[in-house]
């Protein structure tokens, strides 16, 4: 029966009861009216009455109207006479008796009220997640066919994850095909990967496809206060699990549970690690476990116990890890199904837009895509609406409160044109995709480039990208002879992918082949400190010269650009100005028109197009790195620390 119709049941005998029990106690005083002893004297005395009935101190009195009254008379032993000698016919009866029933009742009736109620509260609270009286039970959950299903089909950009998980689906189905030649399905799968890759839709994916019981449970429903209620959990889990065979079991977030053991305060007694011991037990015991297959998520391998990862328990580990280009391409496309979407949407160009973005985000930029078209009263979602989501993602709501002087805005349009035309005009740079001006976050103003996703970065690149690094702040100086604190930013990622071609990559003639990496920094009194160098100091000064060698060839190549180019640069701000943002495609054109003949460059195509990283993101290696902001809002015009805004 539905639990709101056993408590409306309930609450309605209960009503009902108490209804009887008032009718019973106050059956006759609501029949009879009630007076005074002094005014039951009156009538006596005036000869008003006929008749009265005597019940222990109780007098029912009957009037010449033939009206009735009810007395509560004390004991007064001259009563008899006074009725006598007006004439009144005197009636007497026994004290009434409560019936037999009604006494028990009203005996056991508070304790009656008090055993319902233990009994209602323990039924609520095992009917609910906390099972007072069911410490030791299972808290996974079945998953019934009434849930709305999630399919393979439903992911996408992790191909090979979900190749590997339908196989173990296809043994629950058919298990001969694997076992005929005396092979073993994995006892245990743990989903390795970044928040946000798709770990439990892909768990969910595999529910809906198998047609087998799926068990899902998170790895903190095990741990309990109590000692020895985790390991409790784990045993009646397996032993529903072995009822249903075969059957998938899921434990999201296994590393609650499973961390490495010896690290608790309680040694072996604690209650983390008897339910990881439990678990091991039941993953690989005396008792063997076939047709149950253990699947676990999580993000952090690292802290998992040894033996929980070894051969018979987690036998595959396998990696869902951050979609490449393609995957991107495929995860938007499941996700546009459904919200119409107009023609001029190109998917191509936004997958290759949102490098570093995991299946999660891309869910997320498609829902922003369309609150923002909704909000624009829009009949289908446009690439407008999502370039703008795309912006809004990575940094933040357009700040239209903020008032921005017009010598700001001007050093903004020159700064953010720097650095797209010496990208544009230096070989072995990336596509750009949009540049704007318009305030958003703590950037006023980003220059998107479209990177080309690649194993490895070379030398010419990373040093092109150390030019674009300072294209806004030479364009500053070309144009109004003095700086900002606009291009912070810029030093600290460019003087960062120096010092690594440098020490990491070994990209100097003058060093060799040698890395002279730090290794891990270490906090002290506020200040980083190396924990170790294996160099000499006369090393560490030809590695500053190094260093400061590739910034000044860079900046020094960005200067020569901008300095031929000024007149297009003029253009390009002006437009900036106008128009607050200017595609690449437009920047194509304007250079075609002031500079007939040249001969753009066009990135290497990988059978997609176009992708945005912001203009400064050039410090780190791998092409997926999420882009950084461009240039701070140019709070002051010198070059005091005091007014940098970071």
């Amino acid at each position: 029966m539905n639990p709101f119709y056993k408590n409306l049941a309930l609450w309605l005998v209960i009503t009902l009861l108490m209804i009887m029990l008032y009718n019973l106690f106050n059956q006759q005083q609501m029949t009879d009216s009630t007076m005074s002893y002094s005014e039951f004297l009156s009538m006596v005395e005036a000869e008003r009455v006929e008749k009265v009935t005597i019940q222990g101190q109780e007098i029912l009195v009957t009037d010449s109207n033939r009206t009735r009254y009810r007395v509560y008379a004390p004991r007064d032993l001259d009563l008899i006479n006074i009725l006598r000698n007006k004439g009144v016919t005197i009636e007497a009866k026994p004290p009434a008796e409560s019936p037999w029933y009604v006494s028990v009742l009203v005996s056991w009736f508070p304790m009656i009220i008090l055993i319902g109620v233990w009994i209602f509260f323990m039924r609520q609270m095992q009917s609910g997640g906390g099972k007072a009286l069911s410490f030791g039970k299972s808290r996974a959950r079945l998953l019934s066919d009434q849930q709305e299903k999630v399919t393979f089909d439903d992911v996408a950009g992790i191909d090979e994850a979900k190749e590997e998980l339908e196989e173990i689906v296809e043994f629950l189905m058919d298990p001969k095909k694997f076992t005929r030649l005396g092979g073993r399905i994995p006892k245990g799968v743990l989903l390795v990967g970044a928040p946000g890759t798709g770990k439990t839709l892909l768990a969910r994916a595999i529910a809906g496809e198998a047609s087998v019981p799926f068990f899902s449970i998170s790895g903190s429903d095990f741990v309990e206060m109590f000692v020895g209620v985790g390991a409790s959990r784990v045993r009646d889990l397996f032993v529903q699990g072995k009822k249903n065979a075969p059957c998938i079991i899921f434990i999201d977030e296994i590393d609650a549970v499973g961390r490495h053991r010896g690290a608790g305060l309680g040694g072996g007694h604690d209650e983390r690690e008897q339910t990881l011991n439990q678990l091991l037990v039941e993953m690989d015991g005396f008792e063997s476990n076939e047709g149950v297959i253990l699947i676990s998520a999580t993000n952090r391998p690292d802290v998992l116990d040894p033996a929980l990862l070894r051969p018979g328990r987690f036998d595959r580990q396998i990696v869902v890890a951050m979609p490449d280009i393609r995957g991107r391409l495929k995860i938007l496309e499941v996700h546009m199904k459904k919200s119409p979407i107009a023609k001029d949407v190109d998917v191509k160009i936004l997958a290759r837009g949102t490098p570093g973005f995991s299946g999660a985000d891309l869910e997320n930029l498609v829902n922003e895509a369309a609150l923002l078209a909704a909000k624009r009263n829009k009949k289908k979602v446009e690439m407008e609406d999502f370039e703008d989501a795309k912006d809004k993602v990575y940094m933040g709501l357009e700040r239209k409160s903020k008032v921005v002087r017009e010598e700001d805005r001007k050093t903004t349009a020159y700064h953010e044109g720097g650095h797209a035309l010496v990208a544009r005009f230096l070989p072995h740079t990336e596509a750009i995709n949009k540049i704007t001006i318009v305030p958003r976050g703590r950037a006023a103003g980003v220059t998107w480039f479209l990177p080309e996703e690649r194993d490895f970065k070379y030398k010419d690149q990373l040093e092109s990208e150390l030019s674009v690094a300072f294209g806004g702040r030479v364009a500053e100086e070309i144009i109004f002879n003095r700086i900002s604190t606009g291009a912070s930013a810029d030093i600290k990622q460019a003087t960062a992918l120096a010092q690594r071609m440098i020490r990491n990559w070994g990209m100097s003639e003058k060093l060799g082949l040698l890395s002279f990496d730090q290794g891990d920094e270490q906090i002290f009194l506020g200040r980083e400190i190396s924990q170790h160098r294996d160099y000499s100091e006369e090393t560490a000064r030809k590695i500053d010269e190094e260093i400061y060698r590739l910034i000044d060839d860079a900046y020094q190549r960005a200067h020569k650009v901008l300095e031929e180019n000024t007149d297009i640069l003029h253009r390009l701000a002006d437009l900036l100005l106008e128009k607050e943002t200017v595609m690449g495609a437009e920047l194509d054109e304007i250079i075609r028109e002031m500079r007939p003949g040249i001969e753009l460059s066009v990135p290497d195509d990988i059978d997609l197009d176009d992708e945005p990283v912001v203009a400064d993101a050039s410090a780190e290696t791998p092409p997926d790195d999420e882009p950084v902001d461009d240039s701070e809002a140019p709070e002051a015009s010198t070059e005091d620390e005091n007014d940098d805004p970071f």
